[in-house]
């Protein structure tokens, strides 16, 4: 028997009728499902060199994710005009577990130098 994909593992639970955190409890049970997920990560991690640090502070659940950070990291080793770090810091809080926080602190930064 072929080995099923995470998605395939996913969409399971999905036509069984789970979704938010029944669907995230149901795949945090699935022994089959995390363990796709970790080889899944493992090679990611290696392929894209993410410290432990950054697979601590990121969610990096998809490819996308990873893609973004190693784009991040790219550019911030050249000499980028000080908007442009700001931008790269930003795009980065968006791989955070809680992205919205550093989104509510930057347009309340925003919202005090205009008052």
């Amino acid at each position: 028997m072929p080995k099923k994909s995470l998605q395939q593992i996913e969409d399971f639970y999905i036509n069984l009728g789970h979704k938010g955190v029944r669907l995230r409890d149901a795949l945090t049970k699935d022994k089959v499902y995390q363990d796709l997920l970790a080889e899944r990560r493992a090679k990611l991690t290696s392929q894209f060199k993410v410290s432990p640090v950054e697979r601590k502070k990121y969610v990096l659940s998809t490819d996308a994710d990873f893609e973004i950070l190693a784009r991040c990291k790219k550019l911030e080793e050249l000499d980028l005009a000080k908007e442009e770090k700001a931008l790269i810091k930003l795009i980065k809080t968006q791989l955070e577990d809680d992205w919205r926080k550093p989104l509510v602190d930057k347009l309340n930064q925003l919202l005090e130098r205009y008052k």
